[in-house]
């Protein structure tokens, strides 16, 4: 099955983001399962490498480690300029993209999973 994961929310605002990595994590282990993961608007901050967060709290890029490694990890292009964030900040396998290529990915993908 071929799940596109749509990420929206700011990194650390709500638990949106958390949710849906973990949801990703679970589905990309399962048998027979092609995973791809963009974020878009505040999510890109997602993909951040290197993020400093109180000791226990969650960290958002290393939990898109795994998912790079089983799956496409794509971040809006113009989400990151609007943040002045260069591709060369995000986690190892993250890469910068376009809403050109989500509109590939939606039609890609047989469910399509946006949080």
């Amino acid at each position: 099955m071929k799940i596109l994961v749509v990420v929206n929310d700011q990194p650390y605002g709500s638990e949106r983001p958390y949710n849906a990595l973990r949801l990703a994590g679970a589905l990309a282990k399962r048998e027979g399962v092609e995973l791809r993961l963009f974020l878009l608007g505040d999510a890109v901050a997602c993909a951040v490498a290197g993020q400093r967060v109180p000791e226990g709290h969650y960290h958002l890029d290393r939990m898109l480690k795994p998912l790079v490694r089983r799956g496409e990890v794509g971040c809006c292009g113009s989400c990151l300029d609007a943040r002045a964030i260069e591709a060369e900040r995000l986690v190892d396998g993250a890469r910068r993209s376009s809403l050109e290529e989500l509109s590939e990915w939606t039609l890609w993908a047989e469910k399509v999973l946006s949080f």
